[in-house]
């Protein structure tokens, strides 16, 4: 018998169903970046998904980086671009376009998109109620990488707050006791946060296909793996995949269920790795 269209996407709902039964009412923190936020395409697509998350009842939380534009503006200005084991090298006035361009473009960008498909969203950076207070920090090997913050609080009543009604969509900014602003790394905000709250998943929208086995390999994806094994793995780790493999690690240990590290060039790959068997990318669960 010929499996007709309509046919193939009832089945596919049919499958979709266990898992929105099982994910309604849990809070779901999305790390937005990438050919995700970068493709005019992906990024409706990334829209339409978020809102359907709320529409069947999870609360999902986004919080997004902008590399590539607040690149971009301090090239234009003359400002040198230095990364140092995934993170930006931040200058006082790296850190001040990082802010113009976070929280002043790109933040609203996103809340205007989730608002045209149907759900309203708010944005917020870590100034707003208080919502991050940070430290200075530095690189993984003790180098001075600049206004570069560690979120040492979140304030869970602020997002508590808003999700509510809303969908939240923070820019990763934040500042200390005394007012000094700095910039904080996207992936280490997004596993902040989803430890504060307790959220049920974390999931990275990132440009591969997963946890790659061999860095050099993209069809080396490991599909499902232990948050111990990670541990053991993560010094070895190089690049922009150690700051989300160590968010992962500390959102679970802070009693996230599950981490999820997707490949956000594929369309509706939140979707795809949340609501089918097969799922998408690398999903890393609590040690033993």
């Amino acid at each position: 018998m010929t499996v007709t269209r309509p046919q193939r996407d009832v089945a596919t709902l049919l499958e979709a169903l266990p898992y929105i039964r099982e994910f309604y009412g849990q809070t779901v923190v999305i790390k937005y970046g990438g050919a995700a936020m970068d493709n005019p395409t992906l990024r409706e697509e990334f829209a339409r998904d978020v809102v359907l998350l709320k529409y069947v009842g999870m609360n999902p939380i986004v919080i997004h980086g902008g590399g590539p534009e607040i690149s971009s503006y301090m090239r234009r200005l003359d400002l040198p671009v230095e990364f140092v084991e995934g993170l930006r090298v931040s200058s006082a006035e790296t850190v001040e376009v990082a802010k113009m361009v976070l929280v002043g473009k790109v933040n609203k960008d996103i809340v205007l998109r989730l608002n045209r498909h149907g759900q309203p969203a708010i944005g917020l950076c870590g100034d707003d109620g208080l919502l991050f207070r940070a430290s200075r920090r530095t690189a993984p090997s003790g180098q001075d990488i600049g206004f570069v913050g560690r979120i040492e609080r979140v304030d869970v009543d602020v997002l508590n707050h808003v999700a509510r009604d809303y969908i939240p969509v923070i820019a990763s900014v934040g500042a200390d006791r005394e007012g000094h602003s700095y910039n904080i790394n996207a992936d280490e905000a997004a596993g902040a946060v989803a430890r504060a709250l307790g959220a049920y998943k974390i999931m990275f929208l990132t440009d591969v296909s997963g946890w790659l086995r061999d860095p050099d390999d993209p069809s080396s994806v490991i599909s499902e793996v232990s948050a111990d094994e990670v541990k053991a793995a993560l010094p070895s780790v190089q690049g922009g995949m150690r700051p989300k493999l160590a968010a992962c690690l500390e959102a679970i240990d802070g009693g996230v269920s599950y981490a999820h590290i997707v490949d956000g060039r594929v369309p509706h790959s939140l979707l795809l790795e949340l609501f089918t068997d097969a799922g998408q990318g690398t999903k890393i669960g609590p040690g033993a």
